[in-house]
């Protein structure tokens, strides 16, 4: 099994090393796995369980004091299946794995996506903050003006972009999946890029992607399918740069993609300050 995860593009993180010994872990226990979709699963458990990233346990916490957690994955086959707006459920990729697998649907959304997870054995109602989250958010000083003014303060104050994902291939089948807990002091039930198919997320017979960084732009732009979509001209390391310097020329928007080919080759590139990456 060829796997590839990162951690969130952004600013440098703290405790860089642990948070690099975690992703490394997590792509060589993912290896082991049956198959990619299970691989992608198994990669992002401890990411979305750890909160030095943000996703599940410490994510971001929105405009309302709540933590609401975003996930989307898909297959080389077109089986795709995405959660979004979801409270006190850490582990969002395993609610989007039964959606794409289960139902009809592609995406479900906040309280009956919650309910959904529940009636399948997913832990719910679980507290996703931390101390240092919650003082985080005790100490800001949001205006009390309208919409307008939260987000013009949360542009000026708040630039966090980080964002989990893997992708991996046994060389027959591909999955890629991304998971979040969004982005800090977004509005009440904003949902981001990382639940939208060819966003956040993408896998076709080419390859697969999984992105991080500015949600809104990437949705705008469809950053993972691009991505994916320059396998046709490049090896996957190049395909991540040449994507990445197609979205910056576009939106101006900062981001990172991880790109894998079912050869196992992997490629990543980021225009952000840092970005972790590990590869099994």
């Amino acid at each position: 099994m060829h796997v590839i995860v990162h951690g969130g593009a952004g600013s440098p993180p703290e405790a860089p090393a642990d948070r690099q010994e975690t992703l490394t872990d997590a792509a060589a226990r993912a290896t082991g796995s049956e198959g990619p979709m299970d691989a992608v699963l198994t990669a992002l458990r401890p990411l979305e369980s750890d909160p030095a990233f943000n996703a599940g346990i410490g994510g971001a916490i929105q405009s309302d004091g709540e933590v609401r957690t975003d996930a989307g994955l898909m297959t080389d086959d077109g089986q795709a299946g995405a959660v979004c707006a979801m409270s006190g459920v850490v582990h969002a990729a395993d609610v989007a794995h039964p959606v794409a697998t289960e139902t009809p649907h592609v995406l479900l959304a906040g309280d009956e996506a919650v309910d959904f997870a529940a009636g399948l054995g997913v832990e719910t109602g679980r507290d996703l903050t931390t101390e240092q989250t919650r003082q985080r958010y005790a100490d800001a000083d949001p205006p009390d003006g309208g919409p307008a003014d939260h987000l013009e303060w949360v542009r000026e104050h708040f630039t966090g972009t980080d964002t989990v994902g893997a992708v991996a291939t046994d060389g027959d089948r591909l999955a890629a999946a991304t998971s979040t807990a969004g982005r800090w002091f977004a509005l009440a039930g904003r949902v981001g890029d990382v639940p939208q198919i060819g966003a956040g997320f993408y896998a076709d017979d080419r390859g697969g992607a999984s992105v991080t960084g500015e949600g809104e732009a990437i949705a705008r732009f469809g950053l993972a399918r691009h991505a994916v979509e320059m396998l046709d001209t490049y090896g996957p390391r190049q395909a991540a740069e040449e994507a990445i310097a197609d979205f910056e020329d576009a939106t101006g928007g900062r981001a990172g993609v991880i790109v894998l080919d079912h050869a196992g080759h992997a490629g990543a590139e980021r225009n952000t300050a840092a970005m972790q990456t590990a590869r099994r």
